[in-house]
């Protein structure tokens, strides 16, 4: 995901930006469309005295950088985005923790004369009409003492381009595509063995036990060979249905296993590989917990030579050290999420 910011003066040109960055395959988002979502659940106008007052009341009531950071909350992680409406180095920051590496802020400038002209001609409601009363507008939202309000000219200087817009569009238009050439992103890609390890997650979703989710994948050349999550075996009722009395009676960790019919995340991975007839010698596995005993015995013969695992079952020991004697490579991963 990448995230361009635009941040800058009244009519200086952001919304323009923005529908250059989505004919460019970003989405537009604005900071002001959580403001506006407030002012018409109040009924009120959304002019821009009454958003700039909710954006303060919001920002004093949720923190500084609330805007920015419902937002993000909003975004998915396969999209590209930009964001309007800038005004706070707070939201500049929660940014910034979004995108890791891939957030760049553009400061998006133009001469004063230039955006006074721009917003006669846009002639939105309670904007200035004189270059007095557009100027007095503005001053308000450069800095304040009241730190919830907004910090335009803090927020300007934070910016990593500056894009100047004081002549014709299509000017501007190169001049953004030019930027956009320039700016290094950073992604933040996950490794090989994170990326495993969240597919064994996904997979531990599928788990009918009621005790515990578990899920293990077994991957060779980094290609996805088998999968298995824990439950009753085939043809026998799910676990969540009253299939299993161990796990629908919460019996203690540990004890009365011999009466659990539910079959062991690692335990189903291999044994799906071993009824579809695929090898798995030299394979690595990705568990969202380690081995128990009977699946590290299971491990060891089928030949898995490395097991990564999410969380440290309870109890296992004499698991763990039996795997590190015959050889087979542990590493603990820790990767947040449901089944952690």
């Amino acid at each position: 995901m990448i995230i361009i910011g635009l941040t800058g003066r009244n009519a200086s040109g952001k919304t323009s930006a923005c529908e250059m960055l989505t004919a460019r395959g970003f989405t537009a988002v604005s900071l002001s469309d959580v403001i506006r979502q407030e002012a018409k659940a109040r009924g009120l106008t959304d002019s821009r005295e009454n958003l700039i007052a909710l954006g303060n009341e919001l920002r004093e009531r949720h923190g500084a950088g609330a805007l920015a950071e419902l937002t993000v909350a909003r975004m998915q992680q396969d999209r590209n985005y930009a964001v309007d409406s800038i005004r706070h180095p707070a939201e500049v920051l929660a940014l910034r923790r979004a995108g890791a590496g891939s957030f760049r802020l553009f400061h998006v400038f133009a001469p004063l004369e230039a955006r006074f002209a721009r917003a006669l001609a846009r002639n939105r409601a309670g904007d200035a009409r004189t270059l007095e009363e557009f100027i007095r507008q503005e001053e308000r939202e450069f800095v304040s003492s009241n730190v919830a309000s907004q910090q335009l000219l803090e927020t300007e200087q934070l910016a990593d381009r500056r894009i100047d817009n004081d002549g014709t569009l299509e000017e501007f238009t190169a001049r953004l595509a030019m930027t956009l050439k320039e700016v290094e992103i950073a992604y933040a890609r996950p490794s090989w063995d994170e990326y495993f390890m969240d597919i064994a997650k996904q997979v531990a979703a599928r788990s009918n036990c009621m005790k515990r989710q578990v899920a293990a994948v077994i991957v060779s050349d980094r290609r996805i060979i088998s999968t298995g999550y824990n439950g009753t075996p085939r043809g026998v009722k799910n676990c969540n249905e009253g299939g299993c009395p161990r796990c629908n009676g919460f019996s203690e960790s540990g004890k009365n296993l011999e009466e659990c019919l539910c079959s062991h995340g690692e335990e189903n991975a291999i044994v799906q590989a071993s009824y579809h007839g695929i090898a798995i010698r030299d394979a690595t596995l990705y568990t969202t917990y380690s081995p128990c005993l009977m699946c590290s015995k299971m491990i060891i013969n089928a030949g898995i030579r490395r097991v990564v695992f999410n969380e440290a079952y309870p109890l296992n020991d004499t698991a763990t050290a039996m795997l590190r004697q015959a050889g087979v490579e542990l590493v603990r991963l820790r990767v947040a999420g449901p089944a952690s």
